[in-house]
C-alpha cells in the first residue's frame, strides 16, 4: 500500500480536490526561506481568499526545516519531509474532520482502535474544554482512558494576534508491549501521527479571543513518520522509504549501517534535501546567503560524513545517491527529471569547491601542528575550513598532539545556539507575516517585474523575492548590472504607475486561458488547472501575473519607489533591493 496515494484517494472520495505541491522555495511568504509546513502555501486562502479549487483541498507538500539541522543523524529527524494534509476553507468543521481522520486510520490503514489515543484542549480562562472533540472521539470508539487533555499542546495560534483555535492530536502506540488502558502523553511509546487544527477564533491586539465568522480546518500528517510507525520501525531510516538509499551508501562505503548509523543518516538526508532544493524552479545554487547557504551547508556536511566513512570523495558517490533519489520521487515531482542536470551540477561543483577548501584547511593545520591544538584553532578549522573535529583529532594523534576537545565542544554549543536563534526568525512561517507594508512590497514586485521587461526586454522574469517590513528584494534573470540611466528609468516607470492609481484586481481562469492572455506564468506546470491571475490597470493593463496574493487594491497607496541596490546574486541572476517612501495618495 502506498499511503500517500491512499490518502489522496480517500479525501477525494470526500469531495476534496487534489492540489499540487507548492515549490520548496515559497513564492509569497517572505517570513521563511523554505516552505516548512503543508499549510504554509495556503496562507492567503486560510486568511479569506477564495481558492480556485474550492473549499475542500488535499495534498502532499514538500517541506524543508533546518532549525534543528544539527540534530540530523538521530532516528527521527529529517530536513526534507512530505506533509499530508486536508483542509476545509469555511466548509466542514470538527465532526467531519475527526470522523474522516478516524475512518482513514482505522478503515484504510487498518490500525486497531486500541492502539490509537488522542489529546484535546483542556480549557483555560478564554476558551473552554473542547468537549465536542472529546465526545466525537468517544462516539467513534476511542476509549475514555485514551482521551487526554492539555492546554499548551492543544491550542494553535498564528502569532501574537490573528487566527487561532484548539486542536486535537492523534497518537499511535508504537511498542510490542501490551497497550496501556490509560494514555499518558509523557509515555514515549505513544507517537503523535496527525494533528487537526480547528481555526475558529481570532486574537485581537488587546489579547481578546473572538469567534471567526469563517472557520477553517487545517490538518497535517508527516509521511516519513506514519510509514515508519506502520512498519513497526523505531528508526525512520530503516523503513521502506529509506532502505534503498541506505543500501546504496553501504555498497559505496563498504561498511554496514549498524555501527555507522549517524553518518549514513546524514548523507541520506542531506543529499535528498540538496536534490529537492536544487531541482526547485527557483534555481537555487550553493552560496553564502539564504537558501544557497543552506544548500552549501547540506552538501558539505554530507561530504564530511562520506569522508568519515572512508568513501573516496573525489568519486561520483554523491551523484549515484542523487540519481537514486531522483528516480524514487520523479513520478510525484516532475521538476526532478526536468532539472536533473542542474541538480548534479550543483552537487559536483560544490564538492570540487569544498575539496579545495579542505586542502587549504590541511595547510592551515600544518601551520599549527608544532604545538597542541587549542579550542579556538580546532573550531576555526571546523567553521572556516569544514574540518570535522574527528579529522582534527586524527591528524593530531598522528603527530602526538593534544586537542582541547572540551573547549571545542563549548564553542560548538555556542555556535549552535547562535545559529538556532538566527534561524528562528527566518524559518518561523505562519499567518502573521502579511502586514500592510509587506502587502505593498508584494504588489511592487509586480510593478518592478513589468518595468524591467520594458527596459531590458520581455525575456526578463522574476527568479525569487523576499519581503520584510523594511524593504523588498527581487531576483531576476540577467547577466549584467543596470546602468544608472536604466535604474532611473525603472524607478520613473514604477512611480508613474503609482501616481496613476491603477486598479489591482484578480480573475480566475484555466491555465490555458492564462497563457493565451499573456500572463506572466513561468513554470506553469506547477500550478493547478484553475489559476488566479492578478491584473494591474484596467484600460491599460501593465501587469498580468499568476499569483496568490496579498495585494493592495490600487497602486496609489504604494508611496515613492526607490532602488537602493542592484547586485549579483548567482550565475545569470541579479538582485534588486528597493524601498517605498511614504504614500502618494491619501486613499487606502
Amino acid at each position: 500500500m502506498n499511503i500517500k496515494d491512499e490518502y489522496i484517494r480517500f479525501f477525494e472520495s470526500k469531495g476534496h480536490k487534489h492540489i499540487p505541491s507548492a515549490p520548496v522555495v515559497p513564492e509569497n511568504d517572505p517570513s521563511v526561506l523554505f516552505n516548512t509546513a503543508g499549510m504554509q502555501p495556503l496562507i492567503p486562502y486560510l486568511m479569506g481568499e477564495e481558492h480556485p479549487y474550492g473549499k475542500r483541498l488535499v495534498d502532499y507538500q514538500k517541506c524543508i526545516r533546518t532549525t534543528d539541522l544539527d540534530e540530523i543523524g538521530d532516528k527521527t529527524h529529517h530536513t526534507f519531509f512530505e506533509m499530508l494534509g486536508n483542509w476545509s476553507l469555511g466548509d466542514y468543521f470538527k465532526k467531519e474532520s475527526i470522523t474522516w481522520s478516524f475512518e482513514f486510520l482505522v478503515d484504510v490503514l487498518k490500525i486497531p482502535v486500541n492502539r490509537l489515543a488522542v489529546t484535546v484542549f483542556a480549557g483555560d480562562e478564554n476558551v473552554p474544554f473542547d468537549k465536542e472533540a472529546a465526545d466525537l472521539w468517544e462516539s467513534l470508539g476511542i476509549s475514555k482512558g485514551h482521551i487526554a487533555s492539555t492546554t499548551s499542546d492543544n491550542f494553535w495560534a498564528a502569532g501574537e494576534t490573528g487566527p487561532c483555535g484548539t486542536d486535537t492530536e492523534i497518537f499511535y502506540f508504537r511498542s510490542e508491549e501490551e497497550v496501556p488502558e490509560v494514555f499518558d502523553v509523557d509515555d514515549e511509546r505513544w507517537v503523535e501521527i496527525w494533528n487537526n487544527v480547528f481555526m475558529q477564533f481570532n486574537r485581537t491586539k488587546e489579547g481578546k479571543i473572538e469567534k471567526l465568522a469563517k472557520k477553517n480546518i487545517d490538518t497535517g500528517m508527516g509521511y516519513e513518520r506514519i510509514v515508519a510507525v506502520l512498519e513497526g520501525k523505531t528508526d525512520n531510516y530503516t523503513s521502506s522509504l529509506w532502505s534503498d538509499v541506505i543500501n546504496l551508501i553501504e555498497e559505496i562505503s563498504g561498511k554496514t549501517y549498524a555501527g555507522n548509523e549517524e553518518s549514513m543518516r546524514i548523507i541520506a538526508d542531506h543529499i535528498r534535501t540538496a536534490v529537492f532544493i536544487s531541482a526547485d524552479d527557483a534555481m537555487i545554487k550553493p552560496s553564502n546567503k539564504d537558501q544557497g547557504y543552506i544548500l552549501r551547508r547540506l552538501i558539505r556536511r554530507a561530504i564530511r560524513h562520506a569522508k568519515k566513512l572512508g568513501i573516496d570523495i573525489n568519486s561520483d558517490w554523491d551523484e549515484k545517491i542523487a540519481l537514486l533519489i531522483i528516480d524514487k520521487y520523479k513520478n510525484y515531482y516532475e521538476e526532478l527529471s526536468k532539472n536533473k542536470d542542474i541538480v548534479l551540477e550543483n552537487i559536483r561543483n560544490e564538492k570540487n569547491k569544498f575539496n579545495k577548501t579542505l586542502e587549504k584547511g590541511l595547510r592551515e593545520f600544518e601551520k599549527k601542528s608544532n604545538s597542541d591544538i587549542d579550542a579556538t584553532t580546532a573550531f576555526h578549522l571546523y567553521d572556516t575550513y569544514g574540518f570535522p573535529i574527528e579529522l582534527t583529532l586524527e591528524l593530531a594523534k598522528e603527530r602526538g598532539l593534544k586537542v582541547d576537545l572540551d573547549g571545542f565542544k563549548e564553542k560548538f554549543k555556542a555556535h549552535q545556539e547562535l545559529s538556532r536563534s538566527a534561524s528562528s526568525g527566518k524559518f518561523k512561517g505562519g499567518l502573521a507575516g502579511n502586514s500592510e507594508i509587506e502587502t505593498k512590497y508584494h504588489t511592487l514586485t509586480h510593478l518592478l517585474n513589468a518595468a524591467l521587461k520594458q527596459i531590458l526586454g520581455p525575456d526578463i522574469h522574476q527568479m525569487g523575492s523576499n519581503i520584510t517590513s523594511e524593504r523588498m528584494r527581487f531576483d531576476y534573470n540577467t547577466d549584467r548590472k543596470l546602468t544608472d540611466e536604466e535604474k532611473k528609468q525603472v524607478e520613473d516607470i514604477v512611480n508613474n504607475w503609482i501616481k496613476e492609481d491603477l486598479p489591482v484586481y484578480k480573475e480566475e481562469m484555466s491555465k490555458e486561458d492564462a497563457i493565451k492572455s499573456g500572463a506572466e506564468c513561468r513554470f506553469i506546470e506547477k500550478y493547478p488547472d484553475i489559476v488566479t491571475v492578478y491584473f494591474i490597470g484596467k484600460d491599460k493593463v501593465i501587469s498580468k501575473e499568476l499569483c496568490g496574493g496579498p495585494h493592495v487594491k490600487s497602486t496609489g497607496v504604494l508611496g515613492n519607489f526607490k532602488i537602493v541596490k542592484d547586485e549579483a546574486c548567482s550565475s545569470g541572476v541579479r538582485r534588486i533591493k528597493a524601498i517605498t517612501e511614504g504614500e502618494t495618495n491619501e486613499k487606502k
